[in-house]
């Protein structure tokens, strides 16, 4: 069954120096039908103003992987993890038994546009820890890139979950299909441009959801650039 979340129905927070759309209860927004979905738990799709950004603040026992679409996505955090990333960088947090960490656009003339996602783990009270990677267009281009994985497969970034994440870019003839079986669950995120999904038209902004998954295919993509979440097939209370 597939389940669109429509861009226009997302949570809005616009705050002068940060414009954010919720695909799920975040923050001041809450809806009830949108609390998560399996493990996924946030989706934010952030746009920063130039030299604005998040303040050091706390995080414990959740996965956290910021996306960037544009601009330079600045991080520090009480690892002693610094670092600045750009369009193609993924990088992945594991706050575990506690850390502290600030983002910032790093730059003083344009904005940056990322994505931040939580998912929750399936440990508590672990070590935290930081990774991140570079992934090339072209392993993008016309396929979906394992991205993130819990054994790191194909050179992915590590998670603390029975959760994997693909991207990819489509354009035209572009075409890739991704087999989860049915026993799993999948959300899909349309970060940019418009594509169809098993012949349902998505645009900018939508999400997916889908139980029992089966195959997915993914075709006539108008400069798009998907993320795949493979997701277990829990219900956890208050995540649908």
């Amino acid at each position: 069954m597939h389940d669109i979340i429509r861009a226009d129905k997302r949570g809005v927070a616009n705050h002068g120096w940060l414009n954010s759309r919720h695909t799920f209860s975040f923050g001041h927004y809450y809806n009830p039908q949108f609390i998560g979905f399996s493990d996924l738990r946030v989706i934010n799709d952030d746009r920063v103003a130039p030299g604005q950004g998040f303040g050091t603040h706390p995080h414990r026992d959740m996965e956290i992987f910021s996306y960037v679409l544009e601009g330079a996505l600045a991080h520090k955090d009480s690892m002693g993890s610094g670092s600045v990333i750009r369009p193609g960088d993924v990088q992945l947090m594991s706050a575990g038994s506690g850390v502290t960490h600030s983002e910032f656009n790093g730059s003083d003339r344009e904005k940056v546009h990322f994505l931040q996602i939580w998912i929750v783990p399936n440990v508590t009270g672990a070590p935290p820890r930081y990774q991140e990677k570079s992934f090339p267009e072209a392993e993008k281009r016309g396929q979906l890139r394992l991205i993130i994985s819990p054994d790191g497969a194909q050179g992915s970034l590590e998670i603390r979950q029975d959760a994997r994440v693909y991207a990819g870019l489509f354009d035209g003839e572009e075409r890739a299909s991704l087999t989860l079986g049915d026993d799993r669950h999948a959300y899909v995120h349309v970060a940019r441009g418009s594509i169809e999904l098993d012949g349902q038209a998505l645009n900018e902004g939508d999400g997916v959801r889908v139980r029992d998954a089966g195959t997915l295919t993914l075709a006539n993509g108008r400069g798009a650039e998907v993320l795949v979440f493979d997701l277990r097939p829990n219900e956890v209370p208050g995540l649908h």
